[in-house]
């Protein structure tokens, strides 16, 4: 395994400091992250320690947008939004994206255009930042880096599992679980919401919803992966729920609103 699970990565740190407060928030994910005013910029103020961006492969260059863009803006490339930034606040803060922040900041680039060609050009762009990222040979970790880039959308599996050293994992599905791959490979599970769960943080938790949630994140947790749900009704209610049900990371475009739930429930010693 590559990184601890956000909780188990939460609950270590409690018990070997004793501090109540923790500033990163380690379940923390930004959905379209790259959809905010500041893209990047507002979920690192928020101490999120993943973020989602989606691309598109354009006339031999990757833009982050959701859906595929007329007229690209030159300013909105992966390199430019992403790769950049972050490279310049590794640099500044002596190896990580947060200073003292010993687990790897999460970038999923979820790929909206063809798998293949995308990823080819992605490994181009990801070449002088090598130093910085999770490298693997086959299962095994070559270098532990400051950023760990997980490929989600239209996915190379194939081309990736091939690879005899790579700079990226895969972002898994439910229907992956039991295949072998390993947590070096798939460190993540994710599915939509409603294709697990119909609870709509109203009213009191079916017992129901609860179990089929715990089951699931067991399995996951299982083969040593975390779990992730998108498309969720965005209300702490249901934020609780998923954490205390076995989710390791939520999924949310409400930054701020995140942040402040977070604060109740980490030092609660959740």
């Amino acid at each position: 395994m590559t990184f601890l699970s956000p909780k188990c990565f939460l609950i270590m740190f409690l018990c070997l400091t004793g501090n109540p407060l923790y500033s990163q928030i380690p379940y923390a994910h930004a959905h379209n992250d790259y959809q905010h005013q500041r893209s990047l910029l507002d979920a690192l103020d928020q101490e999120f320690t993943s973020v989602e961006a989606d691309v598109h492969l354009i006339n031999g260059e990757l833009y982050v947008y959701h859906d595929h863009p007329g007229n690209p803006d030159p300013e909105r490339t992966l390199e430019q939004l992403y790769l950049i930034p972050l490279s310049k606040r590794i640099e500044a803060n002596g190896g990580a994206v947060y200073p003292g922040f010993e687990q790897p900041f999460l970038l999923l680039v979820d790929i909206k255009t063809a798998a293949e060609p995308t990823y080819s050009l992605l490994k181009q762009k990801l070449e002088p930042y090598r130093d910085l990222l999770h490298r693997y040979q086959g299962d095994k970790v070559l270098q532990k880096g400051a950023l760990m880039i997980v490929l989600s959308g239209n996915r190379p599996i194939k081309t990736v599992s091939e690879e005899k050293e790579r700079w990226v994992a895969i972002d898994g599905r439910p229907s992956d679980l039991g295949k072998g791959y390993a947590p070096t490979f798939m460190p993540l599970i994710s599915d939509h919401y409603r294709k697990q769960l119909s609870w709509n943080g109203k009213g009191k938790i079916p017992d129901s919803q609860l179990i089929k949630l715990q089951t699931l994140a067991k399995k996951v947790h299982a083969e040593g992966k975390v779990l992730r749900l998108w498309a969720t009704p965005e209300k702490e209610k249901l934020w609780q729920f998923l954490l205390d049900g076995g989710v390791d990371y939520l999924n949310t475009d409400l930054l701020v609103q995140l942040n402040q739930f977070s604060k109740t429930y980490l030092n609660h010693g959740k």
